[in-house]
């Protein structure tokens, strides 16, 4: 995952931008490694002004921008549009290329900067239509005053870019100049708006869960597949919610009551018999790869999608606190990228009036305005992915004249979009689309058929030429979000804030809140759609309109809390109503969590007997590195009887273990190797290639095989087609609940494993556990040495941020003038300091806390915040990464934001004058 793993931000199967290996090597290992003009000039070139003065025509007032010890700005104006032009034009400063490179993502315009290896990726995009949605938001729904904003922002960057050299701007323009006349264009409003689109991708929800269940049909059973997607366990991890109803004579949900309103099922949720039977299962599995690996190849600005994407919040009642007060506390997790995701910020009107309304600081995104978590002078709020199924894929029978619905033939929506490519000729796509969505099939060859063999009943029409493949997303329909920003930023109570809500249509999300009045809430928001017939577990028969969209849910109907009994609000990915509480489907796919369900017992076991929680009582849970997983399993290893004093060696390790994962553990790392091997032999060696890490290859029966092996039917080499990053078993939370019943029987299906030249056959639990320990044993070994002494889980769990273009393709000196690390890291998946690593894949670090946050509410400035690599995009620059080393012991630094304590923190100050 890391989504920085290509040039430009794909994951690491993207198609890399050959130009910029030759491009690195011209200018940086010439350049900078003579320490010549490149290193000098033209790296320090582009590094911001931040003291004395700078006239900007577009200004209507002065405005003071004050920088601390971290490059971290605040902003003070006496009006809103210089507010936001200001913003600009400092974000622009320090952010320009990933702003720029952004929005060539978001535009399908990636081949315009680097080459026609993202022509692939551009076509894609250009299907999905991100821009164009963001065009159209932009000139349809959007609000006035928020358009003001947006033209206000695009004016300050573009301030910043008057009269200045590509090379000016950033040392990587001045390395695409050599091969490429790449001209930088002027910023629009647009271009802010169509972030909010890369941003709900990356948070969609199931649809990578939706392609995996039917790529596992060609190797498992429908049983097999239930096992392996278990139903959340609500009576061991306690959702968002916990009370409340919907009132079914207004529509509105209400936090009293809480009677069981049924099983919370939708009625009809086998898609016209789309169950995996059948012999022509196995086609399915092919095509619907192809769909994987075009989606895994669609930049992850975010991370990776799955169960990896989620993020930890919560908020603790002054009635259980230190201070009187609200604490609140935010870390999303996200990709590991150079620059973070995040720009800190505050956005301060000198004088709060009617007419200049901001008073805000937190985390903002570069290339859009306002600030998108952090607190005003009366509230404070934090997000997590709420994880809504917002997206179906539909199998459409198509023809030359269009898709069935209903037995009649419907014309597609077509249009052409053409794709500038530097160096290259300009390449010519046709888009078309049915009533659910694009034809995301049309953007491969080896797609034109998907769904060719899709294993569908008899209520499938004729299939002719096979089966495309449409997407319906709530996103690629125009929405409000934008304005739900600003409102945010600006709401004074409880109401202004869920009023503000309304409009965060996508990507949905948790929203937590606290006041400076005691008041702590919960709102989900989003816009999610309403099923008349079907799950979202499984694509479903686009030819039937019984499996249209029937709506979405009403806001009103949302689950939401306000000062809860008990006294505080955890969200963290989990499911957040009990469906037999809750009429409506949100989706069959939370996270199962672990990490929220820790969390809760941290803050119960703090407050019980009268306790108070402090501000570092909530750092202190920020960076809790538990393993639930190893509470399971680690005494049922230490039983073993280990004959190999080596193998009995390293199980000694995890003698008395108290089941944290610190970077100098031991233990921690043992066990890790452990339960990797548990999955592989469980369950990774028996599914499918198209989900399995590449490079993973095993012997095997072929998939369509009937009967015993023999010479017509002997075992096949077989080597997994994913992306390690997305492979699975990832080893998440999902897999707890896969193992967590199967660890109390001795004999399972899924315990058994053949033999090897080196290796018995396995036919019970604590076999296979033995064999996992002797191959975690000698993988670490080779990893870490023999001397079990010496190890440790850091060395193996480590994270390397990488620059998020030149920095990611290339030879080893390039990348060490480029990227940053690596450090030695504790947490792991699905603890609550999530340092996320996918056990198909490996140990590295591919997903981290993106920044973390503690909030005195009404205290302001005791607040303290952290972001993962610093305030400046610029490489060499003294904030490129200044706060990373602190991040990684899990150090929080002041966040000051009253003007007193903001003068106090100033190092910097630079006036911008009309």
């Amino acid at each position: 995952m890391p989504s920085n793993t290509s040039a430009p931000p794909a994951k690491k199967k993207g198609r890399r931008a050959r130009l910029l290996l030759v491009l690195l090597v011209l200018v940086l290992v010439a350049g900078v490694g003579a320490g010549g003009y490149w290193g000098v000039s033209t790296v320090r070139g582009s590094f911001p002004q931040t003291t004395g003065e700078i006239r900007l025509d577009s200004l209507s007032g002065q405005v003071e921008v004050k920088r601390d010890a971290q490059g971290v700005p605040q902003i003070y104006a006496d009006n809103e549009t210089d507010l936001f032009r200001a913003q600009g034009y400092v974000q622009a400063q320090d952010r320009f290329y990933e702003m720029d490179v952004r929005r060539h993502v978001t535009a399908g315009r990636l081949s315009e900067m680097f080459g026609e290896g993202q022509v692939e990726t551009d076509s894609f995009l250009r299907t999905l239509g991100w821009r164009r949605v963001a065009q159209e938001e932009y000139d349809k729904v959007l609000s006035a005053e928020t358009k003001k904003y947006l033209q206000a922002y695009a004016e300050g960057v573009n301030a910043y870019l008057k009269d200045r050299e590509p090379g000016d701007v950033s040392v990587e323009y001045a390395a695409l100049a050599l091969t490429n006349d790449y001209a930088i264009e002027p910023w629009t409003p647009v271009d802010s708006v169509a972030w909010l689109k890369a941003m709900a991708w990356d948070l969609r929800g199931n649809m990578q869960d939706e392609i995996d269940r039917s790529l596992l049909t060609s190797r498992l059973t429908p049983a097999q597949i239930k096992q392996l997607y278990p139903e959340y366990p609500y009576a061991l991890h306690q959702p968002i919610v916990d009370g409340g109803k919907v009132d079914e004579s207004t529509g509105k949900f209400g936090p009293e009551g809480g009677d069981d309103l049924g099983t919370g099922e939708t009625p009809g949720t086998n898609p016209a018999g789309i169950d995996g039977s059948g012999d022509s299962s196995q086609g399915m599995a092919s095509q619907l790869a192809a769909l994987s690996e075009v989606l895994d190849g669609v930049p992850a600005l975010l991370g990776p999608n799955g169960n990896g994407i989620g993020s930890n919040s919560w908020v603790v009642s002054g009635d259980y606190t230190t201070s009187g007060k609200p604490l609140l506390a935010n870390d999303p997790h996200l990709a590991p990228q150079l620059p973070s995701l995040w720009y800190q910020m505050g956005l301060h009107c000198r004088s709060v009036s009617a007419t200049c309304r901001y008073d805000v600081s937190g985390y903002t995104f570069s290339g859009m305005p306002g600030v998108i978590i952090g607190h005003n002078d009366k509230i404070a709020w934090g997000l997590t992915n709420l994880g809504a199924d917002v997206t179906d894929l539909y199998l459409e029978k198509i023809g030359p004249d269009g898709y069935l619905v209903d037995g009649e033939v419907k014309p597609f929506t077509v249009r052409e979009e053409t794709i500038k490519v530097a160096g290259g000729a300009d390449r010519k796509i046709t888009v078309r689309s049915t009533e659910h969505g694009p034809l995301v099939s049309d953007r491969s060859s080896e797609l034109e058929t998907v769904g060719q063999k899709a294993p569908v009943g008899n209520a499938a029409p004729d299939r002719g030429t096979g089966y495309g493949v449409s997407l319906q997303w709530t996103a690629l329909q125009p929405g409000k979000s934008m304005d739900a920003i600003f409102a945010i930023d600006r709401a004074k109570d409880f109401d202004s804030f869920r009023a503000a809500a309304r409009n965060f249509e996508v990507p949905s999300q948790n929203l937590i809140y606290a006041d400076t009045e005691g008041n702590i809430g919960y709102q989900s928001p989003g816009k999610i759609p309403q099923r008349a017939t079907g799950d979202g577990t499984l694509p479903a028969p686009g030819w039937d309109s019984k499996y249209r969209w029937k709506g979405y849910i009403p806001f009103e109907r949302l689950p939401y809390e306000y000062n809860p009994e008990r006294g505080y609000i955890v969200t963290a990915n989990q499911a957040v109503i009990d469906p037999k509480k809750y009429p409506d489907l949100l989706t069959k796919d939370w996270g199962y969590g672990s990490r929220s369900q820790r969390i809760n017992d941290l803050i119960e076991s703090k407050t019980k007997d009268g306790g108070k929680i402090s501000p570092d009582d909530m750092r202190t849970m920020q960076t809790d590195n538990r393993s639930e997983i190893a509470t399971l399993l680690n005494p049922l290893l230490l039983k073993i009887d280990i004959a190999d004093p080596h193998v009995r060696e390293a199980q000694k390790l995890l003698e008395g273990w108290d089941y944290t994962q610190e970077p100098d553990s031991a233990a921690a790392a043992y066990f890790n190797a452990v339960w990797r091997n548990v999955l592989k032999l469980s369950f990774g060696n028996k599914l499918p290639k198209e989900v399995r890490a590449e490079g993973d290859c095993i012997n095997v029966r072929p998939a369509d095989a009937t009967g015993p092996v023999d010479e017509q039917n002997k075992l096949v080499r077989e080597c997994g087609q994913r992306d390690p990053d997305s492979a699975q078993p990832d080893g998440g939370d999902r897999w707890y609940e896969v193992v967590r019943p199967l660890l109390k029987q001795e004999k399972s299906e899924w315990w058994t494993t053949p033999g090897s030249r080196t290796d018995q056959a396995t036919e019970t639990r604590d076999q296979l556990l033995a064999r996992a320990m002797k191959d975690a044993r000698w993988e670490l070994t080779a990893k870490l040495g023999k001397d079990v002494s010496t190890w440790s889980w850091g060395r193996l769990h480590q994270l390397t941020l990488k620059n998020q273009t030149l920095g990611t393709a290339g030879p080893g000196v390039v990348q060490r003038l480029l990227n940053r690390g690596p450090w030695n890291l504790g947490g792991g998946e699905a603890a609550v300091d999530a340092t996320g690593w996918n056990a198909a894949g490996g140990y590295e670090v591919i997903w981290v806390p993106s920044m973390r946050m503690v909030v005195n509410v009404g205290d302001w400035d005791k607040s303290r915040w952290i972001n993962l690599t610093g305030a400046s995009g610029h490489a060499f620059h003294t904030h490129y990464t200044d706060q990373t080393d602190a991040w990684a012991k899990g150090e929080l630094y002041d966040w000051a934001y009253g003007k007193a304590a903001v003068d106090a923190a100033t190092k910097d100050t630079l006036v911008l004058k009309p």
